[in-house]
């Protein structure tokens, strides 16, 4: 095949095909033409024809179909925007209506006598019961340690132990940040030696 003759545009119905072996191949019909090539067995050339020429038609309808749809949804839109109804407000209808229909629906209904029977059964008030027994129980129970843990840290403030290291804190914060901690200057080793304001950082 010459190179020079292909046809190189990736969206013709023609790639790769040479120039001239393309057209003989193509014929008015398009690809309805190209199957008159082949029968499929046991059709006939006439039932072939006939076929080739119902599908046309059909075709034809359903174009002339779509015009026709396009053209009543163009319709459709322009009236609901003169009746002032928006496609938000379809929406809200569309949601509406449909929880309508679940509500009324036997699957709903049935579920919903099922859970009120639940409700209803002594298994369920039993195990109510039990469960806000337990929860109270365990507020109760939290309650109390939470007591005993402030009475047990208030005890450990108060002994001995804490008290000496707390003074011992104490001292090391004086030494640390000296009388300055009550407004006074202290004499600070820092101070006594005061770093020089020209310094290279």
């Amino acid at each position: 095949m010459d190179t020079a003759n292909q046809d190189i545009n990736l969206n013709s119905p023609n790639k790769g095909l040479g120039g001239n072996e393309a057209l003989a191949d193509m014929s008015a019909e398009g690809a309805v033409g190209n199957a008159a090539h082949v029968l499929p067995p046991g059709l006939s050339e006439e039932e072939a024809e006939e076929l080739r020429t119902e599908l046309v038609k059909v075709e034809e309808e359903i174009n002339t179909l779509r015009q026709v749809l396009l053209a009543k949804e163009k319709h459709a839109t322009e009236l609901k925007r003169k009746l002032g109804l928006s496609p938000l407000n379809e929406l809200k209808q569309n949601i509406t209506k449909g929880w309508q229909d679940v509500q009324t629906s036997n699957a709903y209904l049935s579920a919903s006598a099922t859970l009120d029977d639940i409700a209803r059964s002594e298994a369920y008030k039993k195990t109510q019961e039990t469960l806000s027994q337990a929860g109270q129980k365990t507020t109760a129970a939290l309650s109390t340690v939470g007591t005993a843990i402030s009475r047990r840290l208030g005890d450990m403030r108060n002994s001995q132990t804490f008290k000496s290291f707390e003074d011992r804190v104490g001292n090391l914060k004086y030494k640390v940040v000296g009388a300055r901690g009550n407004g006074d200057v202290a004499n600070s080793p820092t101070e006594a030696n005061p770093v020089q304001d020209n310094a290279p950082f």
